[in-house]
């Protein structure tokens, strides 16, 4: 079966992109407003965009319009942190979806606790096995055929990487993705955990 993307409507290409491509890494990110609070919400349109510099790329889908908090946040200060999401943080991440007025913060909808970073603006989950704070690298309004802006594409730059002791193999330095037990999103409702793993040797 072969559809043309452009006679699709939204919806029906989410459900494609959503379904085609999985599975997808979880940017769990809190900013904060002009106003002080702090705004948590998870994207799954997410991942990394190079190395060098370090910069990972974040799309916020906007509604009705109007650009979400957390990039109005996020362009307003320059700063945001981004949590890989656990299984045990799923629930919890799973709450911070709901749509809620400007002046409340999503955490207060879960068990989550902040901690406070010195030089930097944006709190963290203490949870979080996996922290990246970041700076704005770049920004691209995406729009749609009728020239409506439909999604903030956010380049953030990692400038600090903070891991559970747990999570790293301290001889090679490499990250342990078994014991990060990562999530990641499916289609729809679903979700998926790390399953079985195989190598396979790139070529010289």
């Amino acid at each position: 079966m072969k559809y043309l993307a452009n006679e699709l409507s939204q919806k029906e290409n989410y459900k494609f992109l959503s379904g085609a491509i999985i599975p997808r890494p979880i940017a769990f990110v809190t900013t904060v407003s002009e106003e002080g609070v702090v705004n948590a919400a998870p994207f799954s349109f997410f991942n990394i965009v190079s190395s060098d510099p370090p910069v990972v790329s974040i799309s916020v889908q906007r509604q009705n319009g109007e650009m979400k908090d957390t990039a109005r946040n996020a362009l307003a200060n320059g700063e945001l942190v981004i949590h890989i999401v656990s299984e045990d943080m799923t629930r919890d991440v799973n709450e911070t979806a709901a749509s809620l007025p400007k002046n409340e913060s999503e955490l207060t909808k879960t068990d989550f606790h902040l901690l406070e970073e010195e030089n930097f603006t944006v709190p963290r989950i203490a949870e979080a096995k996996l922290k990246l704070a970041a700076t704005v690298f770049n920004t691209l309004p995406i729009q749609n055929d009728a020239g409506k802006t439909t999604a903030d594409l956010i380049l953030a730059r990692i400038v600090q990487y903070d891991f559970d002791d747990a999570i790293v193999d301290q001889e090679k330095g490499y990250l342990l993705a078994e014991e990060i037990h990562p999530v990641s999103r499916l289609a729809g409702n679903d979700y998926a955990k790390l399953g079985e793993t195989f190598v396979v040797k790139r070529p010289e």
